[in-house]
């Protein structure tokens, strides 16, 4: 295995194995070439590991990182301005954990809200491409591809149907912030294929059978459902 076919798995979209691939090659190859096929592939595995909530993994790739980067090639910047969104993806996973083990039981329940709406989504066939994605103060919680289609996914998360369903939650300024959001994702990403999606569930940390309602081409507009709603 050589480092362009290292380049040309992740191209393709296998980054577990051009992770294998370039660990392999590095260990008796410590070339730049190597290394920068190193560097891009632990990146990616970095942030597929935080998406995922394996924190305590995405860690000891983040140090391996920190230890190979003096050794990356990085003529246009690149390699440093990823390096940077990798500690900021870090500290925002950290928080999460720490609110996860630690923070007051309503912020417990939504950090537990939206790690089980991303597994939910991945049994789907879903493919989560960012966790708590932010353009400036606004958020988007889950950004997710579906084929062809690029799923912006807000979710809500209560305790019970005391105060009515979740996604009532969502009001003027939320809406008009998930719009400001979206649109700068899209516009970064060049994307023209999407949608908007919410995920509402019911039930806490604690609970065994939570309610999970999945409401897909959610107009955030008008905020009328429309195309299909799943319930499990």
């Amino acid at each position: 295995m050589t480092a362009k076919e290292v380049f040309e798995l992740r191209k393709q979209g296998n980054r577990e194995e051009a992770y294998e691939a370039a660990r392999n090659l590095y260990a008796t190859d410590k070339s730049p070439y190597t290394s920068l096929a190193m560097f891009w592939t632990a990146v990616d595995i970095l942030r597929s590991r935080v998406s995922e909530g394996r924190i305590d993994e995405a860690k000891k790739i983040f140090l391996a990182l920190e230890r190979l980067l003096p050794t990356v090639p990085d003529k246009d910047a690149w390699v440093k301005d990823a390096f940077e969104k990798c500690k900021e993806l870090m500290e925002k996973g950290n928080t999460q954990q720490h609110l996860k083990e630690n923070g007051p039981e309503h912020l417990q329940t939504g950090v537990w809200g939206e790690e089980l709406a991303a597994a939910y989504l991945r049994e789907k066939g879903y493919v989560i491409l960012e966790r708590d994605w932010h353009s400036k103060h606004r958020d988007i919680d889950i950004i997710a591809q579906d084929g062809e289609t690029t799923v912006f996914v807000e979710v809500k998360t209560r305790r019970s149907h005391d105060f009515g369903a979740p996604f009532e939650a969502i009001d003027y300024q939320k809406r008009n912030n998930l719009r400001h959001a979206i649109n700068h994702y899209l516009s970064y990403r060049n994307i023209t294929n999407y949608r908007f999606d919410i995920v509402s569930i019911i039930g806490s940390f604690d609970c065994m059978n939570p309610e999970i309602e999945h409401i897909e081409d959610f107009n955030i507009q008008e905020m009328n459902r429309r195309r299909s709603w799943h319930r499990r």
